[in-house]
């Protein structure tokens, strides 16, 4: 299978019978319509209705392409960013979906929307959505515990029961599976000390194939590439993805 990085979470997975985009948001380096070209069944999925993660563009594919099918996060709908009659399939967390090519089921966010778990040619991807330990810069060997103030999101939180939350989001998932093909994931350095510390301890309790980072956007390509040391500890392939438009072959 062949990966392209289009931007911030946005990826497209190109399969022997199919292509998958998630999470499209912009397109930079202007690789959707050679993509969407490919003369191959194109399933796209929105983990949530955030902007950087939904962008109504996408229904403007149906213009180019016959066979396409939209798979969207139930809350796109409760916040209106969509009309009903506009997705093919909705899915909230715990429901799945299949048809004669693959197999999808929505797991579990720390934000709005789902995760995904999908089987496709003989492989298991997972891609987060926003699905990450985001307070982790609170929890330092001297956290008191209780709450504290976020600037970043302007709100006091409690880290130790985000995290948690987190970690159990984690154990419904380990009931779907304990390992991933390919497994693309927030390493977001705008969280802060321990901006991998959400995606180390997916990768402790799943078995890894391939790690890809997204959602770096805003602290830049090489902050990404800090969780490589981790993934080459556990043996772990790691995506450094360098540019817009990047693109890697998968066996």
């Amino acid at each position: 299978m062949k990966l392209t990085y289009i931007f911030h979470s946005g990826f497209a997975i190109e399969t022997e019978t199919c292509l998958l985009v998630f999470d499209y948001w912009r397109d930079p380096a202007c690789v959707m319509p050679s993509l969407l070209a490919a003369k191959k069944p194109v399933y796209v999925f929105s983990s949530h209705f955030h902007e950087d993660h939904f962008n109504r563009e996408i229904f403007s594919w149906r213009d180019t392409v016959s066979d396409i099918i939209y798979l969207l996060s139930k809350d796109i709908l409760k916040h209106r960013r969509a009309r009903r009659e506009e997705a093919d399939v909705w899915l909230a967390k715990g429901s799945s979906w299949q048809d004669g090519r693959l197999k999808v089921t929505a797991a579990g966010s720390t934000d709005s929307g789902v995760s995904w778990v999908i089987e496709v040619s003989g492989k298991r991807l997972f891609h987060a959505g926003d699905l990450n330990n985001w307070y982790a810069r609170f929890l330092t060997d001297d956290y008191p515990g209780g709450s504290v103030f976020s600037p970043e999101f302007g709100i006091r939180i409690d880290p130790g029961q985000e995290e948690k939350r987190y970690l159990g989001e984690l154990k419904d998932i380990r009931k779907l599976t304990d390992h991933f093909d390919v497994v693309l994931f927030p390493v977001d350095g705008r969280i802060g000390n321990g901006y991998t510390r959400g995606a180390r301890q997916f990768i402790e309790r799943f078995r890894t194939g391939l790690f890809v980072p997204m959602h770096f956007v805003a602290s830049g390509f090489e902050s990404a590439w800090r969780m490589k040391e981790f993934t080459d500890a556990q043996g772990i392939g790691f995506w450094c993805i360098a540019k817009e438009g990047d693109t890697l072959l998968v066996q």
